[in-house]
């Protein structure tokens, strides 16, 4: 009889548990669209300095841009997530998490603004899990990744060129994208086109994880009479890829093959979310998206 009580107390137990993960979601839909909710959605990046100085000055922009929104952010990378739980203490929301923290909180619109830099993998998941509260809202709106259109192209051109050292004929500028293997890839290989279009034939765009990669990249600056390379990460944040993979130590990393290649190598360690310019584009893609509706 003891074993049956104890059975009957577990099952309610995982019923209460299973509830509040999911029972929010049969809930109904919010319709107080005079409370608006921003939520402002980041990759992440478990350098503190450099987040703070990309993530989180990025997030103030966007949340001073839109006074009539109580603001929430979430990141997209559970390790990230993870890392500061475990190595901080400190609690940062995914996106089904800052979700249902909104809907809770009786909010009728929604304007979700990702930080992403493609529309790649990270930022298709995010849309896809968004909308899987598209029924609990009123209203539930999107921005676009930082590259989408030309005109996006442009502005990120311009932004980049106006914090980089001069790309001449003897030292070339470098950028070291993220990569994916989604069909989301070709933006790097469109921005540095643009780049050279736009009257830049010294400035290059690889990539760690996708096309181009770097021994594209070092294809050409061999075509060219460099004696020294700047690198600087195209991405939100100097993170990880940037502090390993493009600076670090190892061998494999780019500036010591680069150095190994007999070129003088100098870091610039911003992402580009340290910039005003690019900030504010976040911004105006998030106004677009609120026209839009």
């Amino acid at each position: 009889m003891k074993k049956n009580r104890l059975k009957i107390v577990a099952v309610v137990l995982s019923l209460v548990m299973a509830f509040g993960l999911t029972g929010c979601l049969g809930m109904g839909k919010n319709e107080n669209t005079d409370k608006k909710a921003l939520l402002v959605v980041s990759f992440g990046s478990s350098y503190i300095e450099n987040r703070e100085l990309a993530i989180d000055a990025t997030e103030e922009v966007i949340k001073d841009a839109f006074p009539d929104y109580d603001f929430f952010n979430a990141y997209t990378s559970q390790t990230i997530i993870d890392i500061y739980q475990d190595r901080d203490g400190i609690d940062i929301n995914n996106v089904e998490e800052a979700m249902e923290e909104i809907y809770k909180g009786g909010y009728g619109e929604v304007l979700v603004v990702p930080t992403q830099i493609i529309n790649g993998d990270e930022n298709q998941d995010m849309e896809e899990e968004v909308k899987e509260w598209e029924d609990k809202f009123e209203t539930i709106t999107i921005s676009t990744a930082l590259l989408t259109s030309y005109e996006d192209y442009l502005a990120v051109v311009d932004a980049i060129k106006a914090e980089v050292p001069e790309a001449t004929d003897d030292n070339a500028v470098v950028l070291m994208g993220h990569g994916t293997s989604n069909a989301a890839d070709s933006a790097y290989g469109a921005l540095d086109y643009i780049f050279k279009d736009e009257g830049n034939p010294n400035i290059y765009v690889g990539t760690v994880e996708g096309f181009p990669t770097f021994e594209t990249v070092l294809k050409y600056l061999k075509e060219g009479d460099y004696t020294s390379v700047t690198l600087v990460p195209a991405m939100l944040v100097a993170g990880d890829h940037a502090h390993n993979d493009m600076a670090g130590d190892e061998e494999d990393s780019w500036k010591n093959m680069l150095k190994a290649e007999g070129y003088d190598v100098n870091v610039v360690m911003h992402g580009l979310g340290e910039l005003p310019s690019i900030q504010n584009l976040f911004v105006e893609h998030a106004n677009q998206a609120l026209e839009e509706e």
